[in-house]
Order: structure tokens, then C-alpha cells, then sequence
């Protein structure tokens, strides 16, 4: 099946492709096939000998011409070859690459692998998992991004810091504990603390912070029952600190970074990999840009300078979200890699991983 993915084309360049007849569809499949294959630029010569159809070089090249003037190839400095261009690459995700499913025995690799991984472990320790076995199957790097929020918590507790201070101590079942600070109400008593502290940690074990501010919302008369005023007050603002500190601390995976040196060569290429080693360093944009995979279903591709952060180094994401228990979308899962990835290949397997991380996220 072909498969529309990302932004698409401009009316100009839209009415320019869909003139294009079958004879220059086929010439341009097999110039970006054989790039996403070798890397290498294709020739006319070449190409009278792969295309299922009989045409002379001298007629292929008319040909190339029209699809340059298009902008869909070009000619990378003085090479009689052809290239895509990163709009041809985008004509051919959206319109021409073929998706097939993974094959079953496949997709039980990738599940009894991931389950395995999961038993025992944090959900943190299985997005790592996740991400590691993307990256060896697809050969580039794997990346998660997800927010602390939704970290499983294990027990709340208010401590004392000073007769208007006190700490909010957050420990997650992973074992991770993280602080912060709340302004006390003027008056309140110790026991309140151990009574807050009571009362918030009954209810936190299994969940997120997330979670909890929800239930809250929908229980508050429960709440307000079982606690005085000023306790009440207190739970409210540890909750409130708590999540509002964590829903924008983004936590950014990536692993397999050595397998962007796989089949690289002297020159430009290595170049453009020790670039994207440095996109891949700057964690705020890389979360920038996965997380825009959050503003919808399904698997999302960037190619190339469609994004500024991978506007030098000319590399592509391949990128799906996943899904809790109340399906609401809480990371994104993905592959960054060149721009000839096979992207027939890991749209499905990233596809995939994303759908089994949020049926483990379901089961905690």
C-alpha cells in the first residue's frame, strides 16, 4: 500500500508531479531506490539497464532534465548521476513508497524481546530497552522522548524545612527521588505534614503525578471530608508543584549513535554525520522536534531542512507516539538516521514499537 506521511508539496511543484507519466514516475523511482540503496548518484546508462522498460539513454537523460526542472533530482557537482532532492524525497514518501506490514515472525522478536526487557524493570528501564532494539533493527539511531509526569510514583512526603518551607519528596518506583520546595500556609501545624503526607502517599503508589492530580479533581469532596482546611491546602500545593514542575521536564533517550558510522566514507558524509552527532547533542531541539509527532496518530517523517535542526546535517526522523492506559499520548518513539534510511522498512517497525510500548504503558 502506498502510505501518505508529513508536509507534502506546494500547488506549483503538486501540478509539476502529477503530470509526470509512467515512464518518469519509473525513472524517478529507481534514482531514489538506488540512493536510499548505495547513497550514489545513478546515470542514464545505468538506468536503460534496471528499468523494466526498454528506453535509450539518450531519451532517459530528456527525461532527467524534466524531472530536474521539476526539482525533483539533481546533479551532485559535476557527476553525470542524479540524486533526489529532498522535495523529490518527500514527493516519493508521500506518493510512491509502497509500506508493507512486518512479517509475524518478526513482530514476535520485537514483543518477546520488549516484554522480556519490561519484566521487573522501570518504565524508564523499558523505553531504554525500546529505544536500543529500534536503533539495532532499523541501523541509525533510536530515540524516546516522554515527560517525567508520567513516571509511576511510589510514595509522596512532606518534610519540614523551616516554619514556612517544606520539601515535597517525590520517589518513583524506579527508585528515582526527586525534591521541591512549597511555601507552608501561615499556621499550619507539624501534624499536618504527617497527615498530608498520609493521605497523598495512600493514593500515589502505581501512579503518576499525572494521574493523581486527575483523580483529585473528580474526588474533591473526598478530600475535603477526610482532611481539614489548611491539610487540604497543603496537598493542593504540593500536587500543584510537583506536576507543574515535571510536565515540561522532557526526558530525551537516544541510543545506537555508533550505528550513524555504519558504511560512511571519508568526506561529505562524515561530515554530515559528525553534524547530526551534534544535532543529536542539542536535547532541547531533538525533544522539540519529536514532540511535534505528539499532534497526531500514526507515524510522522521529517526530512532533511523541513526542519531547521536537520537543516545541515541533512538527516530524517521516522517518529510515532505512544499511549497510556486512558490512551492520552505520553511520549513519542522513533529513528533518526541520513535521508536514505529505509524508510519501507522502519515506518513499520517503528510503527509497531510504538504500539507495543503503549500496551506495556496499559498494563502498569
Amino acid at each position: 500500500m502506498t502510505a501518505p506521511f508529513g508536509a507534502g508539496t506546494g500547488p506549483d511543484r503538486a501540478s509539476a508531479l502529477a503530470e509526470l507519466n509512467e515512464r518518469s514516475r519509473e525513472i524517478f523511482r529507481q534514482i531514489v531506490e538506488s540512493y536510499l540503496a548505495t547513497g550514489e548518484p545513478v546515470g542514464s546508462r545505468n538506468l536503460s539497464r534496471i528499468i523494466p522498460m526498454t528506453l535509450s539513454p539518450a531519451s532517459i537523460r530528456n527525461v532527467m532534465a524534466d524531472l530536474e526542472h521539476a526539482g525533483l533530482i539533481y546533479a551532485p557537482h559535476t557527476s553525470a548521476g542524479r540524486l533526489p532532492t529532498e522535495s523529490g524525497l518527500r514527493f516519493f514518501v508521500d506518493a510512491m513508497l509502497e509500506i508493507g506490514d512486518l512479517g509475524a515472525d518478526e513482530q514476535g522478536r520485537m514483543e518477546t524481546e520488549l516484554r522480556a526487557a519490561a519484566a521487573g524493570q522501570s518504565l524508564e528501564g523499558t523505553l531504554t530497552q525500546a529505544t536500543q532494539m529500534l536503533s539495532g533493527l532499523a541501523r541509525s539511531a533510536g530515540v524516546v522522548v516522554t515527560t517525567k509526569s508520567n513516571v509511576r510514583l511510589k510514595h509522596i512526603e512532606f518534610v519540614r524545612l523551616d516554619p514556612r518551607r517544606a520539601l515535597v519528596v517525590l520517589v518513583a518506583e524506579d527508585g528515582n527521588v526527586e525534591n521541591r520546595i512549597v511555601d507552608l500556609p501561615a499556621g499550619l501545624p507539624v501534624s499536618a505534614l504527617v497527615e498530608a503526607s498520609n493521605f497523598l502517599s495512600a493514593r500515589a503508589r502505581g501512579k503518576t503525578l499525572t494521574d493523581l492530580k486527575s483523580e483529585f479533581s473528580h474526588r474533591r469532596s473526598d478530600m475535603e471530608r477526610e482532611l481539614d482546611a489548611l491539610t487540604a491546602r497543603l496537598v493542593d500545593m504540593g500536587l500543584a508543584i510537583a506536576v507543574g514542575s515535571s510536565t515540561d521536564a522532557r526526558q530525551l533517550i537516544v541510543r545506537g549513535q555508533a550505528h550513524l558510522l555504519e558504511d560512511v566514507t571519508l568526506g561529505e558524509e562524515l561530515e554530515r554525520v559528525r553534524l547530526l552527532f551534534a544535532d543529536l547533542e542539542t536535547q532541547k531541539d531533538v525533544i522539540e522536534l519529536l514532540s511535534r509527532a505528539e499532534g497526531g496518530e500514526g507515524v510522522r517523517i521529517y526530512i532533511g531542512s523541513e526542519n531547521k535542526l536537520f537543516s545541515l546535517s541533512g538527516s530524517s526522523m521516522i517518529a510515532a507516539p505512544f499511549h497510556d492506559g486512558q490512551q492520552r499520548i505520553v511520549g513519542v518513539v522513533g529513528v533518526i538516521g541520513p535521508t536514505r534510511l529505509n524508510y519501507a522498512r522502519i515506518v513499520p517497525m517503528v510503527d509497531y514499537t510504538a504500539r507495543l510500548v503503549s500496551i506495556l504503558y496499559e498494563g502498569r
